[in-house]
């Protein structure tokens, strides 16, 4: 029997059991009179809570399955169920692995928090569009392109496996994230870098706030990335956008005469955001 012939609570519990997690079903609440009942259910798989109702049990199993199985990028109706990739996730379980499900299934795994993907940027024409796409992970940040949304996540995706086995060193995967940085942490923060911060101005002509962002993303263990915009401002300047792995995430944005320059524009834009932070009461 094909994929497609098969429900979508067949199908979830089968890529459940593949990830060693199966979802589990419970009934949320009964509304509704005896003859035209509405049942509420939620489903839960690792860090995944989909909710679905109907007018039988069934039917609100099914919906929360359906709603599942979107969050994790399997059509019920058109993709078939991913085999587990070998080798921790890296390895290619079929001629066209797709990366945003390995990663997907990687995290189930490992019990991590779920990919985040944010649209980041979006340029050129109609008819030649190009998407930039960030990929979250846990402390890790990575940004794909495409000339679609879908390619760019999937670019992103990519460049996260990649970079988990060029952490990890050799096949098995050995990499364990580092605690996600809070923003608001900072203002307790006893860190010298977050202190320097704190008594620095931010005034200082000439100064390379690339390298002070640097420093300090290394003490705090979060994720920078520079995004320069093709398109110039009206005035003919360059432009950037910098963005940190921080919860919530940062994106601020930038100006200068060269691309250098509206890195470090970007850069000194998120650094006031920080110290605003860092020194609120």
């Amino acid at each position: 029997m094909g994929c497609h012939e098969k429900t979508p609570i067949q199908i979830l519990h089968e890529y459940g059991t593949k990830i060693d997690c199966v979802p589990i079903y419970n009934m949320e609440r009964a509304e509704g009179s005896p003859h035209q009942p509405n049942f509420v259910f939620t489903v839960t798989m690792g860090e995944i809570t989909c909710r679905g109702q109907g007018f039988s049990k069934k039917v609100a199993k099914h919906q929360a399955a359906e709603a599942a199985l979107r969050v994790l990028e399997l059509d019920p109706g058109a993709v078939p169920l991913p085999q587990r990739a070998e080798n921790n996730g890296f390895g290619e379980a079929n001629d066209q692995p797709n990366p945003v499900g390995v990663l997907q299934e990687l995290a189930l795994q490992r019990s991590w928090h779920l990919p985040e993907y944010v649209v980041v940027m979006e340029s050129g024409p109609c008819h030649n569009k190009q998407f930039s796409v960030t990929c979250r992970l846990e402390s890790l940040m990575q940004t794909g392109t495409g000339s679609s949304k879908k390619l760019a996540k999937k670019d992103a995706a990519e460049k996260i496996l990649e970079k988990l086995q060029n952490l990890s060193g050799c096949g098995e995967m050995t990499w364990n994230p580092k605690p996600i940085v809070y923003l608001e942490n900072m203002r307790q923060s006893t860190s010298d870098k977050i202190a320097q911060l704190r008594r620095t101005p931010l005034s200082i002509p000439n100064t390379d706030y690339v390298d002070m962002m640097q420093a300090i993303s290394q003490d705090q263990g979060f994720e920078v990335i520079y995004h320069n915009i093709d398109e110039l401002t009206v005035n003919g300047q360059y432009q950037c956008l910098v963005q940190l792995s921080t919860m919530p995430v940062t994106v601020c944005h930038g100006t200068g005469i060269t691309c250098s320059n509206a890195q470090n524009d970007a850069a000194h834009s998120a650094l006031q955001y920080m110290k605003i932070v860092a020194t609120m009461k």
